[in-house]
């Protein structure tokens, strides 16, 4: 299947076997204090799943992690799966607190398995969505086509339709908290491995280091790929025309300030495909250097739109002086290589950490449903598996009804279009081409007899990717 394999290793005595037949081994509940075997899995150097004791503090639990550590072994993941108290109504208490504990603890990986934690199957999709909230960065669930049947922990695998709904839950939640469910990450995967050249694994986007593109970049592919930083829309779309990057990073639209008009003029402008999107949130952080109180800030740099979409919080300190920048990773370089104590920025929580910074106060700004929709773009599409979307352009002749001659179409089909965009033609006054996104796969040949009433209602129609 290409799966990976995860077994719990019990005795030292396994270990050869392991190193055998699976990927990496999960240490239990119960053997989170063997020593001997938390230094044996160190050793056998492969990822080491280590569950929480039942009724271990954090403190002890990071001190086992630290004994697969002294033996060379750093890929250890941590796993959430309750802890005994006095409370009878779940198995054991899902300790969702740790997830915060732990970030500021430690930078290991954390994962919530709420099947074991309550042992009720009504229990365990509300646990996991609570767990994504609070960050987590995984989840371990167990499904069975049968649980009533099933020869263990039957009561608590959930039904494969409750883990279908649960992951659509999921896939809401996740970008509010800065994450992804990402149904294609193996394919992307497999495509970026198959590339023949190991220096083209690189993603070109808009800013510095820090910037919510890179973000977004590092959201869709991971740590398979490199990201650099170009200073603007255009030098994206060269680079990947060129092939010195392999992939772009553009931004399409802001739920707050609508459409970023530049990019849709290049995707007209030049033969590239849309092979992918991903949406990320845009949560602003004020930064300032190590120790410095809010209370000694003068200035602070941000862009003009994190500025506006930061004005309530902004509004309670009219005496600081708002110095507008290009980008706001630039904000936060800015202040660092000046070295102006007095000074602020407007940035990703990401920029603080690239260079170093510390955070004054999270979240300013004013409404939180504040998403930005990126596009990947390349020279060649892929082969996606399962493609869910398709992103067009076309024009229409200059009559009355001619555009309605077009959403006709996707009517009578039952397409969903879920946008339209309307831009000038280049070199054309007064004439506009559309772009529009459609939940279908219109290179499918069940969509042949779409594609050619589309021909016939519109001109210059042309299919920019499909993902």
């Amino acid at each position: 299947t290409g799966l990976g394999v995860v077994t719990e290793i019990t005795s030292v005595s396994q270990a050869d076997l392991m190193m055998k037949y699976v990927d990496a081994v999960q240490i239990g509940a119960r053997n989170m204090q063997n020593f001997e075997l938390l230094k044996c899995v160190g050793r056998m150097g492969m990822p080491v799943v280590l569950k929480r004791g039942l009724a271990s503090t954090i403190q002890e639990w990071l001190m086992s992690a630290e004994y697969i550590m002294a033996e060379g072994n750093n890929h250890i993941i941590l796993c959430e799966r309750g802890i005994r108290t006095f409370e009878p109504y779940t198995r054991n208490t899902l300790d969702l607190s740790a997830i915060p504990v732990l970030r500021k603890l430690t930078h290991l990986p954390i994962i919530i398995d709420p099947s074991h934690a309550t042992g009720i199957r009504e229990k365990v999709s509300p646990m996991a969505r609570a767990a994504v909230a609070a960050g987590a960065d995984a989840l371990m669930i167990e499904v069975h086509n049968n649980p009533d049947k099933a020869l263990s922990d039957g009561a608590q695998s959930l039904y494969p339709e409750q883990f279908g709904q649960l992951a659509r839950d999921i896939y809401v939640i996740a970008p509010v908290v800065g994450k992804q469910l990402d149904f294609d990450y193996l394919k992307k995967s497999e495509m970026i491995n198959n590339l023949d050249s190991k220096d083209s694994k690189t993603a070109a986007f808009i800013g510095e280091y820090g910037a919510y593109s890179h973000k977004a970049s590092l959201g869709y592919f991971g740590d398979e790929i490199k990201p650099v930083p170009m200073k603007t829309f255009r030098d994206i779309f060269n680079s990947v025309r060129k092939g010195n990057c392999q992939y772009g990073v553009i931004p399409l639209e802001n739920s707050l300030s609508g459409s970023i008009h530049e990019n849709y003029d290049l995707l007209q402008e030049y033969n590239l495909k849309i092979i992918g999107e991903i949406t990320i949130r845009v949560k602003h952080t004020l930064i300032a250097h190590e120790n410095v109180l809010k209370s000694e800030i003068k200035r602070i740099l941000a862009p003009p739109p994190a500025f506006s979409q930061c004005r309530n919080y902004l509004d309670q300190y009219p005496d600081i002086e708002l110095v507008p920048v290009t980008a706001t990773s630039s904000a936060v370089r800015q202040v660092k290589d000046s070295g102006d104590r007095q000074a602020a920025a407007i940035g990703s929580a990401m920029a603080a950490e690239i260079f170093n910074m510390n955070i004054l106060e999270e979240s300013i700004e004013d409404n939180p449903r504040n998403y930005t929709r990126f596009a990947i773009i390349a020279k060649e599409k892929t082969g996606h598996k399962k493609v869910t979307k398709t992103s067009i352009i076309f024009s229409t002749g200059n009559k009355p009804g001619a555009l309605f001659e077009v959403m006709k179409v996707f009517s009578e089909y039952e397409i969903n279009l879920v946008k339209l965009e309307s831009r000038p033609m280049l070199g054309k006054p007064w004439e506009y081409m559309f772009y529009a996104d459609l939940e279908a796969d219109m290179e499918d040949p069940e969509f042949g007899p779409v594609m050619d009433r589309l021909k016939e209602k519109s001109e210059n129609l042309r299919i920019l990717g499909r993902y």
